[in-house]
């Protein structure tokens, strides 16, 4: 009963859907790198950037996004953690 009702009046389901396909992202960012070793020896593609036959990744782009998604994934996080705290003060007060 109150699940539904907090889902009416926070965004808090909103925010878990968010941490959730930043995690999806942050999945598939790491299988472009961890695909840019190179096939016969240790280490990162980094001067051409190749991986697999004719696939190529930009190391310093994918990186690059990779901050930006972990910044993204914690403001997020603080903003679920905050929204589950009003909730709970809001359920104590009443």
């Amino acid at each position: 009963m109150l699940f539904g009702f907090f889902g009416r009046v926070s965004s808090a389901p909103q925010m878990r859907d968010a941490l959730d396909a930043s995690s999806q992202r942050v999945k598939g960012i790491a299988q472009r790198v961890s695909g840019a070793t190179l096939q016969e020896q240790s280490g990162f593609a980094l001067p051409d950037g190749t991986t697999a036959p004719g696939e190529a990744v930009n190391l310093e782009a994918e990186m690059t996004a990779l901050a930006d998604e972990q910044l993204r994934y914690e403001a997020t996080a603080k903003l679920l953690e905050k929204t589950y705290a009003r909730m709970r003060l809001s359920v104590r007060e009443r």
